[in-house]
């Protein structure tokens, strides 16, 4: 272990508590991260830590060690947004923009990551290579951040070898204190459908001469559950789920139209091309059946996540190594998507979560609920992983 890392832990832990608030406070959405943005290159600016700007509100910043010459790299990421949910908590950092809440521990892992800028720049003597500091926009929303990160070719301009991406969240699954890993298949893909179903509206007293769609958008419904039921492979995990259905009539109206929307989780590529496929078409021949019309949109989301077994393997012996054998946790498959997934088909990539339960506080609710919150002590264990984890597989190629 690093020396003196839980002391100067503890020494920055009310100011990263302060920067989380704030950045609570000022939620952004995807894409639109501009305050944010400029928050987060005002302390690297302070810390004296060179960055740049990418993809219009992403900020990437870089510590040269100094221990040995060397080329290796290990990125370090964090996603900045926000998401467009309204928030229930009653605390005094509450969102004061209207709508948007953090909700999903993005102001965690931003505040977080500069927590790990603070302690890594006095740590430079103690590895070699260069650490990259990734505040990524928009996870949140299609097609997401990592892609214009990625393709600004901005990882590779600082030379050398990417020899690991590391990658964290919060988790109220997880209880304080915990580091989950999971080797190989970690996150589903994630794929939205966006269906508008044209019946012929009418009197509810006569249906005969109308074409219901509310009626065909259930019956739509029904069909492409047995996608899952029958079609999939039992052994391939699959989610079909709509969240949105809306049929503006009333009780004795037949609207002229319903419009759904939906996604679709899995781990598979094949099955998830041949699963697509299938959704659309159903959604365009069933409600053309029964004499009505759809329009159909398919959005193309983020790839299945996969973490690299061998790095995965190294990272929990430098935390069983260095934080205590009790401090890793086995994780099963998580049925939710993250674009950091793209980061794993081009590097050794590994995202893991960091858990932030305590039942004496209040963070049962999960991630993406109005009253989601965490216990910030987590950020002592999550400032030690990341420093710990690219301090260790730096240093590892050059010892």
């Amino acid at each position: 272990m690093l020396k003196e890392l839980d002391a100067e832990i503890e020494a920055i832990f009310p100011e990263i508590v302060a920067i989380r608030r704030h950045i609570h406070q000022h939620p952004e959405l995807s894409f639109q991260e501009y305050e944010t943005s400029a928050y987060i290159q005002e302390k690297l600016t302070r810390l004296d830590i060179p960055f740049k700007v990418v993809a219009n509100t992403g900020v990437v910043a870089v510590l040269e060690g100094q221990k040995s010459l060397s080329d290796d790299v290990v990125v370090l990421r964090a996603d900045i947004d926000a998401l467009p949910i309204h928030e229930q908590n009653d605390v005094l950092y509450k969102s004061t923009n209207e709508g948007i809440m953090h909700a999903c521990g993005h102001d965690f892992h931003t505040a977080n990551l500069l927590g790990v800028a603070t302690i890594l720049k006095g740590y430079k003597t103690e590895f070699s290579g260069k650490i990259v500091l990734l505040f990524q926009p928009a996870e949140e929303k299609i097609p997401g951040g990592a892609i214009q990160i990625l393709e600004s070719g901005i990882l590779e301009s600082f030379g050398g070898k990417i020899k690991a991406v590391l990658g964290m969240h919060v988790s109220p699954r997880v209880p304080l204190g915990k580091i989950g890993l999971r080797p190989g298949r970690f996150m589903a893909s994630s794929d939205e459908f966006y269906f508008t179903i044209k019946g012929r509206g009418g009197h509810a007293a006569e249906p005969h001469r109308a074409v219901d769609p509310i009626m065909i958008a259930a019956q739509l419904l029904n069909t492409l559950q047995q996608l899952v039921s029958r079609k999939a492979n039992p052994g391939i995990p699959s989610v079909l789920t709509f969240g949105r259905f809306i049929g503006d009539g009333a009780a004795n109206v037949i609207p002229e139209e319903v419009k759904l929307a939906g996604t679709f989780r899995t781990m598979d590529e094949t099955w998830r091309k041949e699963a697509l496929e299938t959704v659309a078409t159903i959604a365009r021949t069933l409600p053309e059946a029964l004499g009505a019309t759809a329009e159909v949109e398919v959005r193309h989301g983020y790839p299945a996540l996969n973490n690299d077994p061998k790095l995965t393997g190294k990272v929990k012996n430098i935390l069983q190594r260095s934080m205590g054998n009790e401090v890793v946790q086995d994780l099963e498959i998580w049925m939710a998507a993250e674009d950091f997934a793209y980061y794993s088909y081009r590097y050794p990539a590994l995202f893991m979560l960091v858990g932030t339960n305590n039942d004496s506080v209040n963070t049962q609710f999960g991630l993406h609920n109005p009253q989601f919150n965490l216990d910030e002590k987590a950020f002592e264990t999550a400032i030690s992983a990341l420093v710990n984890s690219a301090v260790s597989l730096l240093n590892e190629s050059n010892g």
